[in-house]
């Protein structure tokens, strides 16, 4: 009883180091601490290089640069965020890839791209490394040496432990960052932990960046293979579910765009309960069950046919792929 009391405590409160998505009249506070991280800069432009030719990056505005080595889905998703919040102007953000058709739509938000990783490396007070896991390790050693001597590097990447991390960029501040999607619409649900040499400050960086576009908390990193497994993988399972509701609506005669439409407002709705109320959801499923009601009757057919268990079992499973991930990655390490 005590165990679920704590958590209604933390979803009332929103204590427990979490970071509430943003309204309009605390963005100044959520812009703080990456304002703090632009001026470490002072007047600073020099970059520390191991190359003779040096990479000279355009100079944006003022404020915070943040860097993305990286341009697939999720950076998309935290680059939207993040101009959207306003949480820095789109100039002081920097997108590379190496195709260009894979920065159309980083030009259309008015952020800045290259197809060259040196450039968002050298100019950036916060590199994003939002590469997939597998090309993690080169990206880092490319970028490394052009780092700016205060950058922050933050890495979304799954199941690469910071251990690996702060080897492949040795001497930087590292934090881990476990994102979702829903960073597009500023709804997302993020887990970060911090590196070794990682300061107060930089978690402050990393509230301020993560809490712009969602729910942003701090775990041990042994965590966040399961933080993955719940919300870094998470919207994928809601995908299906709204999408198998909606399927069960259009068999029962409902318009196919109606269904998902009442399915996707639905769980939006449920989920907002849960947050608003602070009540244990398996209360707020109690006050929907009428003694031989038709919804007791659904949860009787979900019981049987193991649903409950599928959404376990999917956590587990990408959990468990994760720590694989991560064991492998140290396991190359020690060799």
């Amino acid at each position: 009883m005590d165990n679920n009391a704590g958590s209604q405590d933390c979803l009332r409160t929103q204590d427990c180091t979490l970071s509430a998505p943003p309204h309009t009249h605390n963005l100044g506070l959520l812009r703080q601490g990456l304002m703090r991280t632009a001026q470490r800069r002072g007047t600073a432009t020099a970059m520390a290089t191991t190359v003779e030719d040096e990479v000279e990056a355009p100079e944006p505005g003022d404020g915070p640069r943040l860097g993305f080595v990286g341009a697939g889905m999720m950076a998309t998703a935290m680059v939207n965020g993040i101009v959207a919040s306003k949480v820095t102007e789109p100039d002081n953000v920097f997108v590379s890839a190496p195709h260009r058709s894979s920065l159309d739509r980083f030009a259309k938000l008015g952020v800045r791209t290259s197809d060259i990783n040196l450039e968002v490396a050298s100019g950036s007070d916060v590199v994003v490394v939002a590469v997939k896991p597998d090309v993690v390790p080169a990206v880092l050693r490319e970028i490394a040496p052009h780092l700016r001597k205060d950058a922050l590097v933050v890495s979304i990447a799954a199941g690469i432990p910071l251990a690996v991390l702060e080897q492949l960029a040795p001497g930087k501040r590292v934090v881990r960052v476990m994102p979702n999607t829903p960073c597009l619409v500023s709804e997302g649900a993020t887990g970060f932990s911090m590196g070794s040499l990682a300061t107060d400050e930089d978690r402050d960086t990393v509230h301020a960046l993560m809490g712009a576009v969602g729910l942003a908390v701090e775990v041990k990193e042994a965590l966040l293979d399961g933080l993955t497994g719940v919300s870094g993988s998470g919207p994928a399972y809601i995908y299906v579910l709204i999408e198998a509701l909606a399927d069960g609506g259009v068999r029962m005669g409902l318009p196919r765009a109606m269904a998902i439409r009442l399915a996707a407002q639905t769980v939006k709705g449920a989920a907002e309960m849960v947050l608003e109320t602070g009540e244990h959801p398996a209360v707020l499923k109690d006050n929907v069950c009428s003694p031989g009601g038709l919804t007791i009757a659904a949860i009787e057919s979900l019981e049987k046919n193991g649903f409950r268990s599928a959404a376990m079992q999917a956590v587990i499973a990408v959990a468990s792929k994760s720590i694989e991930m991560r064991n492998a990655e140290e396991e190359k390490r020690t060799k």
